[in-house]
């Protein structure tokens, strides 16, 4: 890969992990530093935010593509960092989309308490999501994977009231139960292939050729376990249940944390462990491919029908974040080429239209105070710019042509039809289905927004408006990335598939 300048290894290494101890360093110390205003606070965590999205840049561009390891354990267990295209996705999406959240949460929390907690764990959280971007073995991820859990933790019990607390137990409890199912693959990788370096394609391949069934057997439920416990963040059925109900945190949470970052970290660790720990020739054609594939064929169908009858606004949008997971791992678990290049794809442009959703959810709530879809009707008439931004999000997300939701849905059904698998074509079935559910669970209300029916117009004559510019400013820029990949999406599918292909 030709980069535009090189870094030396040791100073590609310092930068790696700048971007994980700049937000995390720079999240603590805003409570000791006890600023006096708002302002100043917001101008020292959005200037951090900031500063590590151009480390992250540096590094994509310049840092060399090697492993470099930090701390060895015993037993090939050690922790160190790696860029490759994979990880560069990641990192890159999280780095443009931090900085324009951040700048939506200063107005969202305005007038919410213990401010100075949420940004300091709000930023922490930046660092941590860039260690697993970086991780370079499955010891490192596994270990940010846990650190993710903690340090978003106090962000869904922001709130302190009884939903939100109850939100945090839950999720407390799927996750770190999941994390305990993953650390068996993790240790069997870990002792089976050579310390379970990232490589595309796998790192058993000198195993292979003498292994026996037993030990193949044993590698299968060892994968199957971990599909499932880095699949509790992915919200994979049956350990879903936490996503909808994080939902009782503050909108800039759920917006990026429980739509992208969080999320996407689970569909991210189990890529990382399918195609580039066990390798796709491992698992091609084996029960535990099978099973995976059932499981996210029914999620993605599940959770769809699940998102229609919701009637709270958020839940709704929660729900169908756990569908569109699914859809992820689904290309994910085809274990083929343009299947890894579709999830990709999926995992980012679900992410820019997801956002959006959740920030138009949010400015609505923070706007009226309101929260179910039934409250909904009228407002788009005192709130034009959210709703229509609404509008554009739910089109792209449902898959209609010109938006980037189409692109990715596309390469989905394209890479389940050409699979030549009976399970992946089942698949294509379910996604048709949720296109189909989607549709109505989105644009259901926009029609509620701007076309109720008379006697249910229930902002007629509210002083009600549309937000202020730092909560439109953000929205406007992912519904304009929505619009973009959606009219010229090739340059990123090449890079998507590069990816895919082991060349990045």
């Amino acid at each position: 890969m030709n980069l535009p300048f090189h870094f030396s290894s040791s100073m590609s290494c310092f930068l790696i992990a700048l971007t994980v101890l700049v937000p995390v360093a720079g999240g603590f110390l805003v409570f000791p530093l006890h600023f006096q205003t708002d302002r100043a606070r917001n101008l020292y965590v959005e200037a951090v935010t900031v500063t590590n999205s151009i480390l992250v840049w540096l590094v994509l561009l310049g840092a060399e593509r090697k492993d470099y390891t930090l701390y060895s354990f015993s037993g090939g267990f050690s922790m160190g960092f790696h860029v490759d295209g994979l990880g560069s996705l990641f990192a890159g999406m999280v780095s443009l989309m931090w900085p324009l959240v951040l700048l939506y949460a200063f107005e969202y929390m305005e007038h919410a308490k213990h401010k100075n907690s949420f940004f300091a764990f709000y930023t922490m959280t930046y660092g941590i999501t860039a260690g697993v971007a970086f991780a370079a073995n499955m010891t490192t991820v596994y270990v940010f994977y846990e650190m993710l859990t903690l340090v978003t933790l106090p962000l869904v019990t922001h709130y302190q009231d009884h939903e939100s607390m109850y939100a945090g137990r839950k999720y407390a409890a799927y996750t770190i139960g999941g994390a305990s199912a993953a650390l068996f693959p993790v240790v069997m990788l870990t002792v089976y292939g050579n310390g379970a370096h990232f490589a595309w394609g796998g790192c058993l391949q000198e195993v292979l050729a003498s292994a026996d069934p037993a030990w193949r057997r044993m590698m299968l439920i060892a994968f199957v376990c971990g599909f499932f416990g880095f699949g509790v963040k992915a919200a994979v059925f049956p350990i879903h249940g936490w996503l909808p109900t994080a939902s009782a945190a503050p909108t800039p949470v759920t917006a990026l944390l429980h739509a992208v970052a969080v999320v996407n970290s689970g569909v991210f660790c189990v890529i990382r462990m399918t195609w580039y720990a066990y390798g796709p020739d491992f698992l091609r054609g084996t029960w535990a491919q099978k099973i995976c594939l059932v499981d996210v064929s029914f999620t993605l169908l599940f959770a769809a029908a699940m998102a229609l009858r919701e009637r709270h606004f958020k839940r709704r949008l929660a729900y169908s974040t756990v569908s569109n997971l699914s859809y992820m791992l689904f290309g994910v678990m085809l274990l083929t080429e343009t299947g890894l290049a579709a999830g990709a794809a999926h995992m980012l442009f679900h992410g820019i239209i997801k956002i959006t959703l959740f920030m138009c959810a949010g400015a609505f709530m923070h706007v009226t105070g309101k929260n179910y879809i039934f409250e909904i009707n009228g407002v788009g008439k005192k709130m034009p710019y959210t709703f229509a931004f609404y509008t554009l999000g739910a089109l792209s997300l449902t898959g209609i042509p010109a938006f980037c939701g189409f692109v990715s849905k596309w390469q989905l059904f394209q890479a389940g039809a050409q699979s030549e698998n009976p399970y992946g074509l089942a698949g294509v079935v379910c996604l048709i289905i949720s296109a189909f559910l989607c549709a109505m669970y989105t644009l259901t209300i926009t029609g509620r927004a701007f076309f109720p029916p008379d006697d249910k117009d229930y902002f007629k004559g509210e002083g009600v408006s549309d937000a202020g510019w730092r909560m439109l400013i953000p929205i406007a820029v992912f519904t304009a990335a929505n619009i973009l990949f959606g009219l010229y999406p090739q340059p990123i599918l090449h890079f998507l598939r590069q990816i895919a292909q082991g060349i990045l």
